[in-house]
């Protein structure tokens, strides 16, 4: 199970090695993604708190990478945190995930992307529930809800 002390391991010392990458041009990734999509992941941008479609979705399934499909949480670990993103408790392995230190705004934070292809998700804090303490705050417009699928 991860823990802050590993948020903070990887974030300094180097990120797990992924199952795969998915690496393709700015040209690329704006054929398949919408404006708000490759702005957030692509740009590192955000979403406007409590406005993303998936803060209030509460279907069990795979929350997957929008950009490469790559599932990163399961919804058995979501939690309503109050802040107006899609928060998880775990990735759905300790490889789907990488963290980076983020100084921007004036912060420190650990920012989260996706493993697979670099895809900006949004940071993780050490704010969450027992027993991780993790609470990994999420755009809405960087992953899809698969509902077909269960955690593998």
């Amino acid at each position: 199970m991860m823990n802050w002390k590993n948020v903070i391991s990887f974030a300094t010392n180097g990120n797990p090695k992924p199952d795969k990458r998915v690496e393709k041009t700015e040209a690329e990734w704006k054929a398949i993604l919408t404006p708000d999509q490759f702005r957030i992941t692509r740009k590192k941008g955000t979403e406007a708190p409590h406005s993303g479609a998936l803060c209030s979705a509460h279907d069990a399934g795979l929350y997957n990478c929008v950009c490469c499909n790559t599932p990163l949480f399961d919804s058995t670990i979501k939690f309503e945190s109050g802040t107006g993103w899609p928060s998880f408790t775990q990735p759905i392995k300790e490889n789907a995930i990488s963290y980076s230190k983020d100084t921007s705004y004036g912060m420190i934070r650990v920012e989260v992307l996706c493993n697979t292809c670099d895809a900006h998700l949004g940071h993780v804090f050490p704010d969450g529930p027992e027993p991780s303490g993790l609470r990994y705050c999420i755009n809405s417009e960087s992953m899809v809800l698969d509902t077909s699928k269960k955690k593998a």
